[in-house]
């Protein structure tokens, strides 16, 4: 006779219940946050985060008004009736390609000055009894008030200008120190063209 071995092991254990797995242990208890939604901030973090935009924009407009652009309170009757005292002027720093009528600003023995471009490079300028002239033209100025003459203690006349070199004048003509005392000015040596003009008084 033969026994069968696994047969008889199979009836040994059939009589006993099949153990079950132990349940899985419980995920850790998190704070229930929806995807992508991060922690609010407290009010501390608030108010340093407002303090670094604002010096950040205070930081960004001081280069910018000291590199690129250029504010300049007027003080002086030279550009009469155009420019008045208390007006502010807003001038460019990077453009100094001038033309004739341009409004640039410049520096003359310390002080700030804003004139007008009356003559560019090639161009020759002449005072006479009968007014301005430019290239032999008698200078026809429907916007200026009074008459343009020399100044006893000024340059000499005729003048051509030389490259890069701008003549400028104010407008208001009588007692302004402009071109007609120290004479042509190289375009690079000025602080910019004027690009606006905030007038305070009389508005």
């Amino acid at each position: 006779m033969i026994i069968n071995l696994q047969d008889k092991t199979a009836a040994k254990y059939a009589h006993r219940p099949r153990e079950k797995p132990p349940p899985p242990a419980p995920p850790p208890q998190t704070t229930k946050q929806w995807p992508g939604h991060a922690r609010e901030p407290t009010l501390i973090q608030e108010l340093l985060a407002l303090l670094a935009k604002i010096a950040v924009i205070i930081a960004a407009a001081l280069l910018l008004f000291n590199f690129v652009y250029g504010l300049h309170y007027n003080a002086d009757h030279g550009m009469y009736p155009s420019l008045k005292d208390g007006d502010l002027v807003m001038y460019y720093r990077w453009n100094k390609d001038y033309h004739a009528q341009d409004l640039l600003i410049l520096a003359f023995q310390g002080e700030k000055q804003v004139r007008r471009v009356i003559a560019t490079a090639g161009d020759t300028v002449d005072i006479r009894e009968e007014g301005l002239i430019i290239n032999g033209a008698l200078q026809q100025e429907m916007d200026i008030h009074h008459k343009t003459q020399r100044y006893a203690e000024g340059i000499e006349f005729p003048l051509t200008l030389a490259e890069n070199e701008v003549f400028v004048l104010g407008d208001a003509r009588e007692g302004v120190t402009d071109s007609r005392i120290y004479g042509a000015i190289k375009a690079q040596d000025t602080l910019g063209s004027v690009i606006a003009l905030l007038r305070r008084r009389n508005l």
